[in-house]
């Protein structure tokens, strides 16, 4: 027998025989009113729970995962206000339930059985996965997380102060809202979780406001592995920065005192504290999951004798609010009408085409205030004695500063983060003066965790501001590669386009950087960011380009909400010569604010009919150096600039190799999953011509002499041009 109907079984004996569970009396300020709300939430997310699995035996329902034992969340949802942002654990149904009850016009039976049936009418996700969230609620759906939802909680709380002193045109919540961030006991070991926590109190130990409840759910056990006896409070009882709460889950009237005193800690002070909730998992971990092949029936029958909603049935019986039979009335009418909804549900559409499943993964557009940039007095006031020098040429990592400054004096919603990017100005000098251009407030030297750097990119992304977080070096982006990869990318996947979390995140990368850093400061594999859908990624090869380029991607995630990846070349950041010692062929002039590069349009340097060249970032470089060496030897040829490597811009591509008689693919990623791949299959489907590719090696990138031995050469791009001309 399927454990869900043992407790529903025993609910109905004991509640008709009187037999609760033993506990504390009903104490505190929780209302007759909100003690039936939050009773009649327990029964709905319970009532939800059954039905899922039913559903699921139906093949009609596609997940399991449920909140019962979880019901005490709706008191917490109660304490707090409807406009505070709320980053749910997934065994959060009690708490969108209840808070639903605080807005008027929901519907929120309805809503998740349409989640649960995958229908494309599901107000959330549109079919695309069983997710807690609504835009009304201000909840932004969270999948199955472990964990990786904190550190964009912690970035929303701190966007909350940063709001109240540069509002950002489409700010999302008030200024004096809290956050409000749930996980399990389970995932509070996660190292996401450790380095959130640590992020928060960083913060809160120099008084940075940060306006943020966590909340773990202790339950006492993830899927199968228990957590020890006391180790939440142990571990989190006594952290500096950090106040700590406790609440016993079971006790609505408790829960509903401790969660009211906890928000009004976090909202007077602006400080993060900690509220620690027990609870119990009913039913195991899933609808596959059957608890008693890991824990003894004893316990497992010990956990549901425990049960919540009967500890709710005695309390509001002894606070005089409803009897024990006008409690077994709502619970059997919430399970009632929970039938006759999903009987509706699951008759309501389906996404059916790859079109309908990918129609979320691009955001919508916004209305943006027009802007015409900064007036020349501001630019003169910002750039000082650099106006001067923008009448000669400069190299690429001067350009991009300048064209920094008029990014961020045009649009005041732009806010930079990372390791050293204001006082010391970048570790190659980028984002040098712009803190004293524009402060510190929006020039934000973080902690070293690129995981909470990206975090808080993404939460005060949230919150209306452009974020341009910046990760050091490209090898350390994998230390967090999934707050790009699982949350930034999936939010409006995930949310019907509904949430986003628009930013510009600059990476320094790529390799040929002269014997400095080996492999950890010279990366040469971008796999990890081509990979993900929705993603734009952009690599200029010179400093003109770079500035036109990355006015293009923050115009990309302002106007149109997307997450875009800039990265730029290193050992390009200080190129002055091109073909000869002091030629100065690789600098350049810095373009007028206006001129940007549109996404999709690619360079195209030379009009040879020979060989067409086709490269990206330091391989246009070599390029150039090889087809003025070929033009030597009678070989015409042209170099064309990818410039956008994802989406790869394959119109423009194959409209800038027409005519050309054979095509060479520089890459200087590996030859193994490397960018070269995807181009020789795009040439390979739409023209007929040779085609032949230089690649860097399968390897990592060495220290000293060898730093460019494994990489891409222009004598090697001169050779294999040579090659194909036989």
């Amino acid at each position: 027998m399927d454990r869900a109907d043992i407790v529903h079984d025993n609910f109905l004996r004991r509640v008709a025989a009187r037999d609760f569970p033993h506990g504390r009396l009903p104490e505190g300020p929780l209302s007759p009113f909100l003690a039936v709300a939050a009773y009649r939430a327990g029964c709905l997310t319970r009532a939800l729970d059954r039905q899922s699995r039913v559903m699921q035996r139906a093949g009609q329902g596609f997940y399991t995962i449920g909140s019962s034992g979880h019901e005490g969340l709706a008191a917490v949802a109660l304490a707090l206000r409807p406009t505070d942002p709320a980053f749910l654990h997934y065994r959060d149904a009690a708490f969108q339930i209840a808070r639903a009850s605080q807005v008027p016009g929901q519907t929120p039976a309805w809503d998740m059985l349409l989640s649960f049936a995958s229908s494309s009418e599901d107000p959330i996700s549109g079919g695309r996965h069983k997710v807690l969230g609504s835009k009304a609620l201000a909840i932004p759906p969270q999948t199955s997380t472990i964990a990786s939802h904190l550190p964009k909680a912690v970035g929303a709380a701190y966007s909350i102060g940063a709001a109240r002193r540069h509002r950002p045109e489409h700010a999302e919540y008030p200024e004096d809202a809290i956050v409000y961030c749930s996980f399990g006991d389970a995932s509070a070991n996660h190292s996401t979780a450790q380095g959130a926590f640590n992020t928060a109190q960083w913060t809160s130990f120099q008084s940075i406001p940060l306006p943020l409840l966590f909340v773990c759910e202790d339950n006492g056990i993830g899927i199968s592995t228990k957590t020890p006896k006391g180790w939440i409070e142990a571990s989190f009882a006594h952290r500096p920065g950090l106040k700590y709460f406790r609440a016993d889950g079971l006790d609505i009237y408790q829960t509903y005192l401790v969660a009211l005193e906890a928000a009004d800690y976090v909202r007077r002070r602006r400080k993060p504290a900690f509220l620690h909730i027990g609870t119990i998992r009913l039913y195991g971990h899933a609808g596959a999951d059957v608890p008693t092949t890991y824990l003894s029936r004893e316990e497992v029958e010990a956990e549901e004798a425990n049960d919540p909603l009967l500890h709710s049935v005695r309390l509001l019986d002894q606070a005089g609010v409803m009897t024990p039979d006008q409690a077994l009335v709502v619970y059997e009418e919430t399970n009632a009408r929970v039938v006759r909804v999903a009987d509706q549900a699951v008759t309501r559409p389906r996404l059916k085409t790859a079109v309908d499943v990918m129609a979320s993964l691009v955001p919508p557009r916004r209305d943006c205030r027009p802007t015409n940039g900064p007036t020349a007095e501001a630019r003169a006031a910002a750039f000082g004695g650099d106006m001067k020098a923008m009448a000669e040429p400069q190299i690429m990592s001067r350009l991009i500063n300048w064209a920094l400054t008029d990014l961020m004096l045009t649009h005041r919603e732009i806010v930079m983060m990372g390791e050293d990017v204001g006082r010391k100005g970048g570790v190659y000098g980028v984002t040098q003066k712009l803190i004293h251009r524009f402060g510190p407030d929006r020039m934000i030297d973080t902690l070293l965790d690129e995981q909470s750097i990206l975090g808080l990119a993404i939460g005060m992304a949230q919150n209306g501001f452009v974020p341009m977080p910046e990760i050091q070096f490209l090898a350390y982006l994998h230390n967090a590669e999934d707050q790009i990869r699982g949350e930034a990318a999936t939010l409006p996947f995930f949310s019907n386009g509904q949430f986003t979390n628009p930013m510009v995140l600059r990476i320094a990368g790529l390799g040929y950087q002269k014997g400095f850093g080996g492999h950890f400061h010279n990366d040469n594999s971008v796999a990890v960011l081509r990979d993900i859908p929705g993603v734009i990624l952009a690599c200029p090869s010179n400093g003109p380009d770079a500035a036109r380029m990355i006015r293009e991607c923050v115009r990309l995630a302002r106007e149109e909400q997307r997450v875009v990846v800039f990265l730029e070349p290193i050992a390009l950041y200080p190129m002055r010569d091109l073909h000869a010692d002091k030629d100065g062929g690789w600098m350049g002039l810095y373009p007028d604010p206006s001129e940007v590069i549109p996404l999709g349009e690619v360079g195209v340097h030379g009009a040879g009919d020979d060989l067409a060249i086709v490269t990206f970032g330091n391989g246009y470089y070599l390029s150039r150096q090889a087809e003025q060496l070929l033009a030597g030897q009678g070989v015409k040829a042209r170099v064309i600039d990818t410039r956008w490597l994802s989406p790869l811009p394959k119109e423009a591509l194959t409209a800038a190799v027409g005519g050309a008689r054979r095509i060479l693919i520089v890459d200087e990623t590996r030859h193994s999953g490397g960018v070269a791949e995807a181009l020789m299959a795009h040439f390979h489907e739409v023209t007929d011509v040779p085609l032949s590719r230089v690649t860097a090696e399968d390897s990592f990138i060495a220290t000293g002499p060898a730093y460019a031995a494994t990489m891409p050469s222009r004598d090697q791009i001169v050779a294999a041009a040579l090659e194909m001309m036989k």
